[in-house]
């Protein structure tokens, strides 16, 4: 897994504010939480929601096999 500061996804495009995600596990941390996510195009993803907002901070790939990476905005 990768840290990320962009605000895409950089496999899909997908905003990584956006919904297409399927939440795996939340856990409540001393300044907010920390979520495992799956973006649409199945990459794993961490989050940390805290006081400054939402952040993904490390990423993985998607699985083999799945679509190729967008350039641009997403076309979902």
């Amino acid at each position: 897994m990768t840290c990320t500061t962009g605000t895409v996804c950089p496999h899909c495009g997908w905003p990584d504010g956006g919904e297409p995600f399927q939440v795996l596990s939340r856990h409540a941390t001393a300044t907010g939480r920390t979520e495992w996510t799956r973006c649409g195009c199945g990459s794993l993803q961490v989050r940390v929601v805290d006081g400054c907002g939402l952040r993904v901070v490390s990423r993985s790939r998607p699985p083999s096999g799945s679509a190729p990476a967008q350039s641009g905005t997403a076309n979902r």
